[in-house]
């Protein structure tokens, strides 16, 4: 998906939400407390330092996605909004964003700032690992399909001491194909706005990513090109669905065994590049 930047038509990106004037005016965000490096920017209702864990593994999250694919410095800094609770962040929300379904954190992306909005709960550390690579990848380039945004999200989001497999992803994904269900990329790809998304769809989505990541000889090199020609000057990266079909023969095929491998056995291969 190419998103393009504009207050008449912005739109929805992964766990976004379009954005319009009436945020700036409507109170509620918080602003007592706030820390901010080069790359990070962050509000709280409640006391933060710098030094903090959190800090620190966003810190890693953002080095760890510009390594793994590759990414230029970014210039444009993510800022994240803490709520000390759901019902200033849902109320906050309804305010700004009523159409946007219940969830625990949200990425926003305008042209004049990157924003993550969560409140503190019992997966807070997941939440943002998801928003802040959201915020990292639209920090370097808009040209991402959706599917790639959300299966990039999703692969970060879990930490890295577990090879950055989902379990729950692989419970989702092992029900469905013993229903019946294939992955299918090109589907996938079509989709571009996350009204249209599904569990299913973000459980393949990272699927996806995790097969290129670590089982795919050249998977990564194929992640790593298509990023350098998407944060070039006027560069127009290619389908990378295709590209994918072209270097992975039967490749749908060749998930499905893997999702029920990573399954049976736990652990996973990485003969990936």
């Amino acid at each position: 998906m190419r998103i393009v930047w504009s207050l008449a038509a912005l739109c929805l990106l992964a766990f976004a939400s379009c954005v319009t004037p009436r945020e700036a005016s409507v109170p509620g965000l918080p602003t007592e407390h706030r820390v901010a490096n080069s790359y990070l920017k962050v509000q709280s209702d409640t006391p933060i330092d710098e030094s903090d864990p959190w800090m620190l593994e966003l810190e890693d999250v953002r080095e760890s996605v510009n390594e793994t694919l590759e990414l230029p410095e970014q210039s444009r800094p993510v800022s994240v909004y803490l709520f000390r609770d759901r019902a200033r962040y849902e109320e906050f929300l309804r305010q700004t964003h009523p159409n946007l379904p219940p969830r625990r954190a949200f990425f926003v992306g305008t042209p004049t700032e990157l924003k993550v909005y969560a409140h503190w709960n019992g997966q807070i550390m997941e939440d943002l690992r998801h928003e802040y690579t959201h915020g990292v990848l639209h920090a370097a380039t808009d040209k991402i399909p959706l599917w790639l945004d959300e299966g990039l999200a999703e692969y970060f989001e879990i930490a890295p001491t577990d090879d950055r497999i989902n379990h729950e992803h692989l419970q989702g994904l092992s029900a469905a194909l013993i229903n019946g269900w294939q992955p299918n990329l090109q589907r996938l790809s079509q989709l571009d706005n996350v009204s249209q998304m599904h569990r299913l769809d973000y459980q393949e989505s990272w699927a996806w990513v995790h097969f290129l990541l670590h089982e795919t000889p050249g998977g990564r090199a194929l992640l790593v090109d298509y990023f350098r020609e998407a944060t070039s000057p006027n560069g127009q990266p290619g389908d990378i669905a295709a590209a994918i079909d072209e270097l992975v023969p039967n490749a749908a095929t060749r998930v499905s065994a893997y999702v029920a491998a990573l399954t049976s056995t736990g652990n996973v291969s990485l003969s990936g590049e």
